[in-house]
């Protein structure tokens, strides 16, 4: 029986030496994010149903598992704080798609070195190692991003986030793929825009132009569809998202443009409210539930608004119980990062007499992100 083992490890040489472990065992492996609290890593754990955690020192067994197929490779949670997070399986086969489209298009150099300091547990991270393994190319990998390490580290590749992508000098590598947040307007050349989602196991659209293999369709309300070898088997825990042809319905809205001469894709954002900030997606919902905690408050909305160094920055507002003081923003971020990852807590706080909201009591977002005053 092939089983889910979870990988209870910080990125690195140890990490990926579990990963290859797991592989030849024929078992699929599931990263667990080393920066969730304890009890949001017990939750997800839960939801996986895997048959052993894995760590450094020992193997310890879960359980109430469930198996996974012949052939699973990675099991990779699309959100680990909103409720029932999605466990997106992705085959063997799959993550081999992946890292010959992307080797087709940007190509694979003798000399060549891949630099993975992205999360282990995100798709963008992981799928920078499993890209590595599968072309027998050298690889980094850090626990963490860290400038000077990232620049020191000699890698002539990388995948990263706008941030990290701002505070290292890009002409140190021969070729950065930048994707999971809103890109900087002036890319180098030899760096790529990416678009995709844990789904398709990492970028599938490179600079608006799809990698080999890779269908893309725009349904008649604007939707990005997807369709190509690289995309999940199907989720853990609900089932295959992919309709009978195999197509995927994103959720994002976008659009064909031509630019330099060819035809890109243009993607305008999720049609839903999921804040992405710095490359990590934080879910409104859960943070205000969190926020509601506070004492002094009586109501409270979580937006995003654009940022330009996060992307979008996650924006509390609150309205106060009469005769209170209002809370800081210290206080609440101090209150969210109890039971969520730091880039879940709020960066600003606007204090609002009332919550906007629809008759049947739904929170007008747009009506809060359009009077924010700056940060």
């Amino acid at each position: 029986m092939n089983e889910l083992i979870v990988l209870d490890l910080p990125g690195g040489p140890a990490f990926v030496d579990a990963l290859r472990r797991t592989w030849d065992d024929g078992d699929a492996a599931f990263v667990l994010d080393q920066r969730l609290p304890r009890a949001a890593a017990l939750r997800i754990v839960e939801a996986m149903a895997p048959s052993v955690i894995r760590t450094a020192t020992s193997d310890t067994p879960v359980a109430n598992s469930l198996p996974v197929e012949p052939g699973d490779a990675v099991v990779i949670a699309t959100s680990g704080t909103s409720g029932e997070p999605k466990g997106v399986v992705l085959t063997h086969d799959a993550v081999r798609a992946s890292a010959e489209a992307t080797t087709d298009r940007i190509g694979i150099e003798q000399d060549d070195h891949w630099l993975a300091c992205l999360p282990v547990a995100h798709v963008g991270g992981l799928s920078v190692i499993t890209k590595a393994l599968h072309t027998g190319t050298r690889l980094t990998v850090l626990p963490a991003f860290d400038a000077a390490l990232a620049m020191g580290s000699g890698a002539t590749l990388a995948s990263l986030v706008p941030t990290a992508f701002a505070r290292i000098d890009p002409y140190r590598f021969r070729v950065l793929l930048v994707g999971g947040a809103k890109p900087p307007e002036d890319m180098p050349s030899h760096c790529y825009t990416t678009y995709g989602m844990t789904e398709t196991g990492s970028g599938c659209v490179y600079s608006g132009v799809p990698l080999k293999g890779v269908d893309v369709r725009i349904d008649d309300e604007g939707q990005i569809h997807l369709r190509g070898p690289m995309l999940l088997r199907t989720y853990r825990n609900v089932g295959d998202p992919k309709d009978a042809d195999g197509w995927l319905a994103t959720g994002d809205l976008g659009e064909w443009v031509e630019r330099d001469g060819t035809r890109r894709l243009a993607v305008h954002g999720r049609r839903g409210e999921l804040i992405n900030t710095g490359g990590e997606k934080v879910w409104p919902e859960t943070v205000e539930r969190l926020l509601l905690a506070h004492p002094s408050v009586a109501d409270a909305a979580v937006a995003g608004v654009a940022d330009d160094e996060w992307g979008q920055r996650v924006v509390a507002y609150v309205a106060t119980h009469s005769g209170t003081h209002a809370p800081t923003l210290d206080e609440l971020r101090a209150l969210v990062k109890e039971s969520l990852p730091a880039y879940c807590a709020p960066r600003q706080l606007v204090v609002v007499d009332a919550i906007p909201k629809t008759a049947v009591g739904k929170i007008r977002r747009n009506e809060l992100v359009r009077d924010t005053p700056p940060a």
